[in-house]
């Protein structure tokens, strides 16, 4: 299987493991195009659907609400948007975050 032209992780950064079971939608412009849940080892492995690259806006929105109730962890986040720009199609996009209840990071990685 190929890997998506683009990826993302969670890393729980209080415990300093990857974060599983997080609700993750990937729109292009304001329209959603794929949904996905991460793994045991916090990374979306496959999207809802198949899509492609075109250059333009997009956004990532974790669902990390729902996440931390499931742990008894009181969050100051209902969700986080990561949006990002694509000058380049042809490119891999991998846009990981970093989460605590009342903080979090994000950065393009490879």
């Amino acid at each position: 299987m190929a890997k998506p032209p683009i990826t993302t992780h969670v890393l729980d950064l209080v415990n300093g493991k990857p974060a599983s079971g997080v609700d993750v939608h990937l729109h292009q412009g304001d329209r959603l195009i794929a949904d996905g849940t991460t793994n045991e080892d916090g990374r979306v492995e496959s999207w809802s659907q198949d899509y492609s690259l075109a250059t333009g806006k997009y956004r990532l929105v974790f669902n990390v609400e729902p996440w931390f109730a499931v742990r008894a962890v009181q969050s100051f986040y209902e969700d986080v948007q990561i949006s990002f720009r694509v000058d380049d199609p042809e490119q891999h996009y991998h846009v990981p975050l970093l989460l605590s209840p009342f903080g979090y990071s994000t950065y393009r990685g490879s």
